[in-house]
């Protein structure tokens, strides 16, 4: 089978995330949430290595339900901080929580999370067929404005890009990839 080229073959995490999911559209709201918390703190990191600590997160962040990570009080973030077994950084932490909260808003005010995030591109997938290496696009750019506007942190251009990927808004597998 051929796999795009950053799939480590010797991860089966990581097989079966692009094999199942990476580039899959996702309409559901707590998927979506959850891969916009692991896409904000995998800035700076690996995919590989949130991707690694996916189960761990889910735990310590009640399976991602967002009205409950919205009302994390300080010491559910002293916890979080001190779990060595997710990222441990205390800015992250706390934009997840805000980030949850504007999250909410956005479903209150398009009827869901999925409805917003569809909307840019009028529920059409957008298959690049250019396989230049590029991280942003003006799509990206975008949506990252309209959240940060919107209160969010750690949703830059990069992260949002990459977000899209993850969720199927962008196709982006490899031309010879046979899981696209």
């Amino acid at each position: 089978m051929n796999r795009c080229f950053w799939v480590n073959p010797n991860n089966p995490v990581y097989i079966k995330y692009h094999d199942t999911e990476w580039g899959r559209p996702s309409y559901d709201d707590r998927h979506l949430f959850e891969m916009l918390v692991l896409e904000s703190f995998q800035a700076g990191l690996s995919w590989e290595c949130i991707l690694n600590k996916r189960e761990a997160f889910k735990k310590a962040y009640d399976n991602f339900d967002v009205l409950k990570v919205s009302n994390y009080n300080s010491s559910k973030v002293e916890e979080l901080y001190h779990n060595k077994d997710i990222v441990r950084n205390k800015r992250k932490i706390l934009a997840s929580i805000e980030n949850a909260k504007v999250f909410l808003g956005i479903q209150k005010e398009c009827g869901s999370f999925s409805n917003y995030i569809w909307s840019f591109t009028n529920n059409k997938i957008i298959k690049r067929t250019n396989r230049e290496n590029i991280s942003s696009n003006e799509l990206s750019d975008k949506i990252s404005l309209d959240l940060k506007r919107r209160g969010m942190s750690f949703v830059g251009t990069t992260i949002i890009y990459s977000y899209l990927q993850a969720i199927g808004i962008i196709n982006d597998h490899d031309l010879d990839c046979d899981f696209k």
